[in-house]
């Protein structure tokens, strides 16, 4: 499933949005005293419970909690409007849900490794603009994907025009604290994408030299990109900030592919962290079932000690 699946889905989800559905989260399966105790902080996205719950986001928000789940994300935060962004923040904060990820640069925004001095200062807008949003909703990470790799122009000048590009951009958002982190895309999903693998993330990282500039890895892109998860992950664990889950093949919840998500979020655990992974992924099956199966799925593969 691409991005923009994603977005469709979360689009429709808000597109008729009654700032007040006066629908009943409560009644659905737990109450927040009967929430489930996961070891990590996975973050559901808009669209994702709808079936129990129905389109308004803040009654999603409140069945998420209701789960367990203690994190959100939204890649469509920045271009919802400023009272639904509020109202949206007062709920998490209110239940205890921390903001992860909202896309503060989408590809087909990004387009810098050409060096087009335009097409910096656009991605530098987007990047102004969401420090505001990020306020708003107490998020602490963006993310950025700096477009697709640009015709005739050697490899070795578009990773200097990116990592210009993104020394000036961790110039705006370092004074607040918060930290932009780079998706690298698959190459199924995403042909012609500048960023693709980990390892050159990590470079990039390196060359920027900020605590502003990091890596999202996305476990589903790169297991389809390079396979060897936990090893990679590893070898570039000092510059990951962000992690997102889906499997594969499908990009639905674990349990559905081929990775083996019990051994691999021990390692996370492991490891100390202490941030968000985002559930960034469809739902296997449709309606309530479905939705009941994402929730089983990720106790199950949380089970760890």
């Amino acid at each position: 499933m691409k991005r923009r699946n994603f977005i469709q889905k979360t689009a429709l989800s808000t597109g008729a949005i009654s700032m007040g559905s006066g629908l009943s989260y409560a009644s659905n399966l737990a109450s927040s005293k009967d929430a489930h105790k996961f070891n990590l902080k996975y973050a559901p996205h808009l669209g994702m419970f709808e079936n129990h719950v129905g389109k308004d986001p803040i009654d999603q928000l409140n069945f998420m909690a209701d789960q367990g789940f203690t994190a959100f994300e939204d890649n469509k935060m920045r271009t919802r409007d400023v009272a639904l962004q509020e109202k949206m923040s007062q709920t998490m904060q209110k239940r205890g849900i921390e903001m992860g990820v909202f896309v503060a640069v989408f590809l087909k925004e990004g387009h810098v490794a050409s060096g087009d001095p335009e097409k910096r200062k656009a991605f530098l807008k987007y990047c102004k603009e969401s420090v505001e949003v990020a306020k708003r909703v107490n998020a602490k990470w963006m993310t950025v994907v700096p477009g697709n790799v640009a015709a005739k122009v050697k490899e070795g000048y578009q990773t200097a025009n990116v990592i210009e590009t993104l020394k000036q951009a961790s110039a705006i958002f370092e004074p607040h604290n918060l930290t932009m982190v780079l998706e690298p895309l698959n190459f199924f999903n995403h042909p012609g994408a500048f960023l693709t693998d980990s390892p050159q993330a990590y470079e990039i990282c390196k060359a920027v030299d900020t605590p502003s500039c990091k890596i999202l890895f996305d476990i589903y892109h790169q297991q389809i990109q390079e396979g060897n998860l936990i090893p990679n992950m590893k070898a570039c664990w000092d510059e990951i900030a962000y992690i997102q889950i889906g499997d594969n093949p499908g990009r639905n919840e674990p349990t559905t592919g081929e990775i083996n998500y019990w051994n691999v979020l021990k390692f996370i655990k492991e490891k100390g962290y202490n941030g968000i992974l985002g559930m960034e992924h469809g739902n296997s099956r449709p309606d309530r079932e479905g939705e009941l199966a994402v929730i089983n799925a990720y106790k199950k593969v949380d089970s760890f000690k």
